[in-house]
């Protein structure tokens, strides 16, 4: 018996995503997460690396990171929450990095 119950909830869970999906809002949420912005020289500079360093150590293109310290570009998106990671817990994000 529980088996259908987990069933039937996994089955209303999904015709509730695949109406929100379609447009119906009143069956289920969207939740969107703002990132703060990080500064990525200041951020480099702490954490006393090189920009190729930094680069290399967080799989990042060292062109790209020197457009985000020159503001000519903004970090977006997975980039962006990595930098507020490393900018929160370098340690622990050099450690999940090997």
């Amino acid at each position: 018996m529980m088996a259908k119950e987990a069933f039937d909830r996994i089955l209303a869970g999904l015709e509730d995503a695949a109406a929100f999906a379609e447009g119906d809002k009143t069956r289920g949420k969207a939740t969107a997460v703002e990132v703060p912005e990080v500064d990525v020289r200041e951020l480099r500079n702490r954490l006393r690396m090189s920009r190729e360093t930094f680069a290399s150590r967080f799989g990042l293109n060292v062109e790209t990171v020197r457009q985000w310290e020159t503001k000519r570009r903004q970090p977006e998106g997975p980039a962006r929450t990595l930098l507020r990671i490393i900018d929160r817990e370098p340690d622990a994000a050099m450690r999940a990095l090997g």
